[in-house]
């Protein structure tokens, strides 16, 4: 018999937590719609009692997160924000947080505008030095967080460095790990407390469905989580999760596409005349190229570069791209570009921005599944017409 504990992720994404129906036999995971199940007695039901607290189609999805990441227990949420908004919660109010200072402008806007007025208060650092974390903590710190690859300036930090730091001082790490995937970077395995995902992007895919993970190993936070989730009810719905395990099925087989091509597309943008310079940790001279190879799969489908010309000629590029939509998000299977500092980043102070290096020449993009030669014919063509500006 296999044991299932030994399969790789190609399997477990199409498998994981979805066995075939036991009342019809159907091989497809059902999307059980229903708001309310019926009990036998009062407190005696079938592990179901309300959708908001658990629902079969929810509970497949956060088996199968949870597979891919090596974790014990997944959650899913109804977007990235409340997975980490409920996280945060898990933790109580007040304290103090040592955060990366690249992080997606909507985790920023929670720390700041949302856990601040209760009382936590975040020292941003850049994280690609873990002696920054170390310093930066007090006694009163209560959590460390971390995207990696960051948004959208894409560095690398050392995961497991800053989990020891965490674990010596007792202080919880979460990653934010959205942009490379339980596919490409496993960072339960590399000591992290908890991963947290925005399933909006790679992990969905297609761009049609809004939600947010949180997988842990840590039986007091999961259970913490499980209440919250239920008490403060950012939950998914039913057929937002069926979309989610839907996407996960083939999550293993686009991530290595998103590579293949992002990786091209990054070395040809590295050589244009006029890019200033381009952010992609799959580049030997990217800051970053040795870490990433060491603790991620593959160095993920997003590039940002930065344009000569400033705000002007990436305005003019985003406007002339054919195939690349100029728009919000990532991660699925349409390639899209978007400026960070007017759109994804708008809510940092340009104060910050300026000082992490998010310019207003600064131009992302999520690598799609198109071909290859048409997206670079796309981002050349559109480049030579800003180039003119």
């Amino acid at each position: 018999m296999i044991d299932k504990k030994q399969l790789g992720p190609d399997t477990l994404a199409i498998h994981a937590g979805q066995d075939p129906d036991p009342t019809s036999g159907a091989v497809m995971m059902p999307i059980v719609l229903s708001s309310t199940f019926a009990q036998e007695s009062p407190g005696r039901h079938k592990g179901f009692e309300y959708s908001r607290s658990g629902n079969p189609t929810r509970n497949a999805l956060e088996a199968c997160i949870a597979a891919l990441e090596g974790g014990s227990q997944g959650f899913a949420f109804s977007s990235g924000c409340g997975a980490t908004v409920t996280l945060l919660h898990a933790l109580g109010a007040g304290g103090h947080a040592v955060s990366g200072d690249d992080v997606y402008g909507g985790t920023f806007r929670i720390f700041d505008k949302v856990m601040r007025p209760l009382g936590l208060e975040t020292t941003f650092v850049d994280m690609t030095d873990p002696g920054h974390v170390k310093k930066a903590l007090r006694p009163n710190t209560k959590l460390i967080w971390l995207e990696t690859p960051s948004n959208p300036l894409l560095k690398i930090f050392d995961i497991q460095a800053i989990a020891e730091i965490g674990k010596a001082a007792g202080v919880p790490v979460f990653v934010d790990n959205t942009f490379a995937t339980p596919i490409l970077q496993k960072p339960l395995e590399l000591g992290a407390t908890a991963v947290v995902h925005s399933t909006t992007k790679y992990i969905n895919g297609h761009s049609d469905v809004v939600g947010g993970a949180v997988v842990t190993s840590d039986a007091g936070l999961a259970e913490r989580l499980r209440f919250l989730q239920n008490a403060m009810g950012a939950v998914p719905s039913p057929f937002d999760c069926y979309l989610v395990l839907r996407g996960l099925k083939t999550l293993p087989v686009r991530m290595r596409q998103h590579v293949t091509t992002a990786q091209a597309l990054a070395e040809r943008l590295a050589q244009h005349p006029s890019v200033r310079r381009v952010y992609y940790p799959g580049l030997r001279n990217d800051p970053g190229h040795a870490l990433a190879a060491r603790q991620m799969k593959g160095p993920g489908g997003m590039i940002s570069f930065e344009v000569d010309g400033g705000l002007g000629r990436a305005q003019k590029l985003l406007e002339n791209l054919a195939i690349f939509a100029c728009a919000e998000s990532l991660g699925g299977v349409e390639s899209l570009a978007e400026h960070p500092a007017s759109m994804t980043h708008a809510s940092i102070p340009r104060e910050i921005r300026d000082k992490i290096g998010i310019s207003d020449g600064l131009v992302r993009l999520s690598v799609g599944l198109e071909s290859e030669a048409d997206l670079w014919a796309d981002v050349e063509s559109a480049l030579s017409i800003a180039s003119a500006v």
